[in-house]
């Protein structure tokens, strides 16, 4: 069969079949962990700003370094750092677990709990730093060239199928398994994840010239600076989700506005991957890499409307068709984007590219929580979601203005090394 007519055909490597059920089982573990301490912390706390909090120390060690963790990855060899670090994740689950279980039995106050988990998640921040740029840079070394926006679509699959199982399961383990067990569960899937790592073939990459790790950072900064279509791709995804996130909101939205429990919230924090699902198998046969660039800001401006529409529901049937329809066109920038990222940048400079690129996007995940709950805690809850789609519109429409020249681009056909 053709590979361009093989929806599967990055599946049939195996190695990449392993990363692509790791990410699965990590991104559940990731979940889970946050639908029971984000709500359980809620629930004790009633201050949205602990919410805003928890995303402030998972994004401070990642942003700081996430450049260091771009530099190993083209330096050293990534699957032994993803070993490392998965190591090292294993036992996190099992602190909160006791953190919980002194609360409850009343050795610990509120705010000794506080702390502790900002700390467990401050550690978990560090470990993806490292783990991020490694993980990405090595799937483009596990299948062909050609084959590199339908690998991209089946990475994003694994992963949204973990963000849509994840927070259903999050919220169904903590209504009937209790907060205890459930961490328990994380700290066995995160234990997978470092077998499956173990599976796979040892190799070895192309190394970057130079030993200077600041002149080796400043290569990846340079290269995405000069590239337009990188440097507005990220900053373009960069603002949406530090704007328009709803997610770190969803807990206030579940137990205050909605009224609808630790079930309600584990659908609703699904719901934008059911979109972004939907659309990714949609995206496998009818690639979007056709007007690249007009896609993504249509897709982005997208993403602000249902933010707004969201905003204004009171009915939860309407609210998770909001989501859904978020996450159907944030699926829809992704797969531009992490198309964009694979073919543009050289072998050697990848990893440094992607620790860029994650240390921005992936970030603005977490900064985009504290922005949240900041706005939340002084706007309010639904002026703060507001404010939020608003300003994603007028990103786009500044975005609009000044790429102009960019929807010429067919990024279908760019080779390496042409920039």
């Amino acid at each position: 069969m053709n590979p361009a007519q093989d929806a599967f055909a990055a599946l049939r490597y195996r190695d990449f079949s392993i990363v692509t059920i790791n990410q699965f089982c990590l991104t559940l573990a990731i979940l889970i962990q946050e639908i029971i301490v984000a709500y359980s912390l809620y629930q004790i706390t009633k201050d949205p700003l602990t919410l805003g909090l928890i995303g402030l120390a998972e994004a401070i060690p990642f942003i700081a370094l996430s450049l260091w963790g771009g530099y190993f990855a083209d330096r050293f060899n990534k699957q032994t750092i993803m070993k490392i670090c998965l190591f090292f994740a294993v036992p996190l689950p099992v602190v909160l677990w006791w953190l919980f279980h002194a609360y409850g039995l009343a050795q610990i106050s509120v705010n000794a709990l506080s702390w502790g988990i900002y700390a467990v998640i401050f550690a978990l921040g560090t470990i993806r730093g490292f783990y991020n740029p490694s993980a990405t840079s090595l799937k483009p070394f596990l299948i062909p060239r050609e084959l590199y926006a339908n690998g991209a679509t089946w990475t994003t699959i694994g992963w949204q199928s973990g963000v849509i199982i994840g927070p259903m399961l999050g919220g169904f383990m903590l209504a009937f398994l209790g907060r205890e067990n459930s961490l328990w569960t994380v700290a066995g899937l995160l234990a997978i994840c470092f077998i499956l790592i173990n599976l796979l073939q040892k190799r070895s990459f192309p190394k970057i010239e130079t030993d200077n790790l600041i002149e080796s950072l400043g290569d990846g900064f340079r290269f995405i600076w000069k590239t337009k279509i990188v440097l507005w791709a990220i900053s373009l995804d960069l603002v949406s989700v530090l704007f328009g996130g709803v997610i770190a909101l969803l807990p206030i939205f579940a137990e205050d506005i909605l009224k609808v429990g630790p079930e309600g919230l584990g659908y609703l924090r699904a719901a934008p991957s059911i979109g972004a699902l939907i659309t990714m198998i949609a995206l496998t046969r009818f690639p979007p890499t056709q007007n690249a660039w007009r896609n993504m800001l249509l897709a982005v401006a997208g993403f602000g409307m249902f933010t707004l529409l969201f905003a204004f529901s009171n009915n939860l049937w309407l609210s998770l068709f909001a989501l859904a329809m978020t996450g159907a066109c944030d699926s829809i920038s992704v797969v531009i984007r992490q198309t964009i990222l694979q073919i543009y940048p050289p072998e050697n400079m990848r990893g440094r590219v992607a620790a860029v690129n994650g240390m921005f996007v992936s970030s603005s995940n977490e900064l985009g929580a504290f922005e949240s709950g900041l706005a939340a805690k002084y706007m309010g809850t639904i002026m703060a979601t507001v404010f939020g789609g608003c300003m994603t519109m007028v990103v786009v429409a500044l975005s609009w203005a000044k790429t102009r020249d960019l929807f010429g681009v067919d990024i279908t056909k760019v080779h390496d090394h042409e920039h």
